[in-house]
């Protein structure tokens, strides 16, 4: 898919979900005081992670003008200096943004110059929209001095509750992981194991058919949204539309009159960190006849408030 080689013995680790990757990386790298670089809005678990191992976080704010991806230059040098890690998420979660070569690019040089170490969370590699595909950090940092990046089988095969993925890349730092997860847990069940096997050896006709069905119920919320007059943009990947607040509202306040008033839960952009203020997540991962009634209900509550 990446054209990337890797050494299977010393460059992969299979995870119990990538999540439980993702959380315990922190453990392996961060010890008590030390400081790590974090997107902000972010999958909670890159944050927590961090808090979890004594570790303190550093926000990287992910804001519009920006198109929602960090801004190497607004780093403050003492704060990269300190860090140990960088933890980055494109396509991105939950704002739905994506990432270039010379977005990676300037990653992997910023983490050579300070000394630290990427962690990318490619959650949604396969999850893609009108020929879009999204790239690995691998492809860029091809000798993986700086970067390990995390996969999930989760959402490119739709088995969320099966819990397998995989993390690649820099050999020490998989080394470490490794390490760390020997003293934690005795591996992934063989059931599960087999049936990741068959997804990932059988023909990706499953993650295109997938994707079909996301983007259409995206473009159901795109176009009520649109309806109702609140700003979204059709993301290229991702399983969310990151969407602004009505005017009048913020986050927590729209998120909770909306459930209150029309039993229609959204998460507030809150949820994933300041930055996320002004902003609602909508998940397409339920069936289309429950986003068609979600619909209707949000069309009713936007015409009375």
């Amino acid at each position: 898919r990446f054209r990337i080689t890797l050494d299977s013995e010393k460059e992969i680790l299979p995870l119990i979900g990538s999540k439980e990757g993702l959380a315990h990386i922190s453990w392996a790298l961060i010890d008590p005081r030390d400081m790590a670089l974090v997107a902000n809005p972010c999958y909670p678990t890159h944050r927590t992670g961090v808090i979890l191992a004594g570790g303190s976080v550093y926000d990287l704010p992910l804001i519009e003008k920006n198109n929602f991806l960090v801004d190497f230059d607004e780093i403050q040098p003492e704060a990269a200096k300190k860090a140990k890690m960088m933890t980055i998420c494109y396509p991105n979660n939950p704002t739905s943004a994506i990432a270039n070569e010379d977005f990676f690019k300037k990653a992997v040089e910023f983490a050579k110059h300070y000394d630290l170490i990427i962690c990318h969370d490619n959650a949604y590699s396969e999850i893609s929209y009108g020929g879009y595909k999204p790239i690995s950090i691998l492809e860029i940092d091809k000798e993986k001095k700086v970067s390990i990046e995390f996969h999930s089988l989760s959402k490119s095969f739709s088995m969320a509750g099966w819990r397998i993925g995989f993390v690649v890349g820099n050999s020490d730092i998989i080394n470490s992981l490794y390490t760390l997860k020997t003293n934690i847990d005795s591996g992934i069940p063989g059931a599960i194991q087999k049936a990741a096997v068959v997804a990932l050896e059988g023909s990706d006709e499953f993650t295109k058919n997938v994707c079909k069905i996301y983007e259409n119920r995206i473009d159901m919320v795109i176009n009520t949204l649109k309806e109702c007059k609140i700003e979204a943009k059709k993301p290229k990947a991702t399983l969310y539309v990151w969407a602004k607040v009505p005017e009048g509202f913020n986050s927590d306040s729209f998120t909770m009159k909306l459930l209150d008033k029309a039993g229609v839960f959204v998460t507030p952009g809150t949820a994933f960190g300041r930055y996320g203020e002004g902003y609602i997540r909508i998940s397409v991962t339920q069936p289309d006849d429950l986003i068609k009634k979600a619909m209707n209900k949000l069309k009713k509550f936007m015409k009375k408030h």
